[in-house]
């Protein structure tokens, strides 16, 4: 088994990279695990935030190279390994990367497909595909140019030279940085903050912010408008306002 799966509190899914060996690569065989463990999660009512994360040296330092470097284009092609990772995309509940170490290639890409990124400062994110004569293949294009911008990205994957937590920072690609021995506290605190809120508001609202990526912002305001619309059909929009009102805290029950 390449992935640990855990409980840290009551509402919180943990996954935990496990190939320490060569560094945490992704590996099918990983990504199959990963990707299954997402999606037992994210059927499970009981859990309402998901966490992954890798070890201290390393989120996932990239793809296994092995696995590929005889490959011919009609093997990738009959592989379509990147149908695992699309799957990622439609996990409904909130998903916080915890990366320390490396997060290179394949691991940057799978970062950046979770909705928000705790680093520490030990953290590099990187896109070096270019260095072994490919591109980036599972999102290293496309979502690290809408999270740092032309410039930046351009200058990442043209060079293939990595940026330190502080640089993401900056940049926009993480949430925030933190000490390495703080970095599952600081991922706990937000995914405690994340499991205590309306489940279903949540998910529509993370629906929504994604729909924003892919749309104008035209099509993107209706999303957003039959999302909020829909959520007065919800006991928890009901209690969260008579909670306010009554000036007391809210008990969503995720209907």
């Amino acid at each position: 088994m390449y992935v640990r799966v855990t409980r840290p509190e009551e509402g919180i899914g943990q996954i935990q990279l496990h190939r320490p060996d060569v560094l945490n690569a992704l590996n099918l065989q990983l990504m199959e695990e990963l990707v299954s463990a997402l999606e037992s999660m994210d059927r499970d009512e009981a859990i309402r935030c998901i966490i992954l994360t890798g070890d201290r040296r390393a989120f996932a330092a990239g793809a296994d190279i092995g696995e590929m470097s005889d490959a011919t284009a009609v093997d990738m092609l009959l592989r379509d390994q990147f149908a695992t990772w699309d799957r990622i995309r439609h996990i409904s509940k909130p998903i916080i990367a915890a990366v320390s170490g490396y997060a290179l290639g394949g691991g940057c890409e799978l970062a950046m497909a979770c909705d928000l990124i705790i680093a520490s400062e030990t953290a590099k994110f990187g896109q070096p595909e270019i260095n072994i004569g490919v591109m980036p293949g599972a999102g290293g294009t496309q979502r690290l140019t809408r999270a740092v911008g032309k410039a930046r990205a351009m200058e990442m994957v043209l060079t293939g030279n990595p940026i330190s937590a502080e640089e993401a920072l900056e940049a926009g690609l993480i949430n925030r940085v933190v000490p390495e021995e703080l970095l599952l506290d600081e991922a706990l605190k937000m995914a405690r903050e994340i499991a205590a809120k309306p489940p279903v508001a949540v998910r529509l609202a993370k629906k929504s912010v994604l729909k924003a990526l892919d749309t104008t912002l035209e099509t993107g305001l209706a999303y957003e408008q039959m999302l909020f619309y829909f959520l007065f059909a919800t006991e928890d929009q009901r209690e969260g306002m008579k909670a306010f009102l009554e000036k007391r805290k809210p008990r969503f029950r995720g209907r």
